[in-house]
C-alpha cells in the first residue's frame, strides 16, 4: 500500500521540562501515528523507545477512544487504544504488566486487552476528525468506536 502524506495522521508529545533541561528539546516524540503500516502507540517521554509499539493493520480490529474518573482529578483522563485480533502478541507500554483484576479496577468498562493497548491522551491532543479519516484511508474496515464511561 503506498502512503499518501496527506493522510498520515500523527501527534506528538509537547516538549517536557526533562527534554529541554537536557538539550533534547529538538526531538519532539510521536505520541501516536496511523500510517500505511498500522498504528504507532508512543511510550511514555521518559522511556520511550522500550515502551513504544507499531501495531500492524493485519492485528487491529478497532481503535477504541474511552475515558475514566481519577481519583482527584477535575476532569476524566482520555485514552486511545487498539482492540487486536485474539493471539496478537503482547505489546510494551507502561501497562503492560498490569493483570485483569488491576484493568478491572481502574476501568471496569474497558477490556482488558484494550486497556493494556492504549495509551493516555497526556502531553498531547487527538484531532477525532484526522484520525477518523487516516483509519477509513489505511484501513477501511477498521471501526473508529467510543467505549461508553461505566
Amino acid at each position: 500500500m503506498s502512503e499518501d502524506p496527506s493522510s498520515v495522521y500523527e501527534a506528538r508529545f509537547t516538549w517536557t521540562p526533562m527534554q529541554l533541561l537536557s538539550g533534547a528539546a529538538t526531538k519532539r516524540l510521536v505520541a501516536f501515528r496511523v500510517d500505511a503500516h498500522g498504528v504507532t502507540l508512543g511510550g511514555a517521554p521518559a522511556k520511550y523507545a522500550k515502551q513504544t509499539a507499531v501495531v500492524p493493520w493485519g492485528d487491529i480490529e478497532a481503535v477504541v477512544l474511552w475515558q475514566h474518573d481519577v481519583t482527584g482529578g477535575l476532569t476524566p483522563m482520555r485514552y486511545v487504544g487498539l482492540r487486536r485480533r485474539a493471539g496478537a502478541p503482547p505489546l510494551p507500554g507502561q501497562n503492560a504488566g498490569l493483570s485483569p483484576e488491576q484493568t478491572r479496577k481502574l476501568a471496569p468498562h474497558v477490556e482488558h486487552d484494550v486497556f493494556l493497548a492504549s495509551r493516555s491522551i497526556n502531553l498531547w491532543t487527538l484531532d477525532r476528525e484526522r484520525l477518523t479519516a487516516a483509519v477509513r484511508a489505511f484501513a477501511p474496515g477498521v471501526p473508529v468506536q467510543d467505549i461508553p464511561s461505566a
